[in-house]
């Protein structure tokens, strides 16, 4: 009888195989890693704006300007 990859126990890998405090202590750092001068979408909500039409239309998804024919 053939096993199947269900009967193997899986590898912890990632944060499920560190121990919590090693995950409280990076889930505390957040997005720190970043200094502020470098965060300019916090800074510049136009240049956020900006990226996200470029995202948008770049990403070829069902945008609204698209029309329907019947």
């Amino acid at each position: 009888m053939p096993t199947t990859d269900m009967d193997k126990p899986r590898a912890r890998r990632g944060f499920a195989a560190m121990n919590p405090e090693r995950r409280r202590e990076i889930a505390r750092k957040g997005g720190a890693s970043v200094p502020g001068e470098k965060r300019s979408f916090a800074k510049d909500r136009d240049l956020a704006a900006s990226a996200g039409r470029k995202g948008g239309e770049a990403s070829r998804g069902g945008g609204r300007t698209r029309t329907r024919e019947i």
